[in-house]
């Protein structure tokens, strides 16, 4: 059984299969803020911002960009620090749940506290990245100096 879960989790499929997880969430709310833009523009004059048409298409860009760097496994960290500064800056702005009484403060509370897991699922997902890289290159290096 060891043996079955140590090759699982240095499975490529397996790592796929994290960042996929981690990137639905992003990569399907930066499609509905350009697939519904009228309710995008709706989301951002709710929050306060304006020009709501760039922040929308901002707020699109930056979650459909940092979610295709983790798909693809490339420059990782930069996804997942662009999408956890969008996260805690959506804290900061729309969450406020200091600034609320009662069931709106518990319902602010509840998505800031979630936006915080997924922060340490990026963070998770940056080291991991890092990590499988410098492995990688070290048994490369290794294999070549066995010749």
């Amino acid at each position: 059984m060891k043996r079955f879960i140590d090759a699982a989790l240095a499975s490529g499929w397996l790592w796929l299969l994290a960042r996929l997880c981690l990137a639905v969430v992003f990569v399907s709310s930066g499609l509905a803020k350009l697939i519904d833009y009228e309710g995008g523009l709706r989301e951002m004059r709710a929050a306060g911002l304006s020009p709501d048409w760039l922040f929308n298409l901002l707020t699109a860009f930056t979650l459909l960009a940092g979610a295709t760097l983790l798909l693809l496994d490339r420059a990782l960290w930069l996804g997942a620090g662009a999408l956890a500064l969008f996260l805690l800056a959506t804290i900061l702005v729309v969450h406020t749940f200091w600034r609320f009484d009662g069931a709106k403060a518990q319902l602010s509370l509840f998505f800031a506290l979630e936006h915080v897991s997924v922060i340490g699922g990026l963070l998770a997902a940056a080291i991991a990245s890092h990590a499988r890289r410098t492995i990688l290159t070290v048994g490369s290096l290794i294999a070549t100096c066995r010749g």
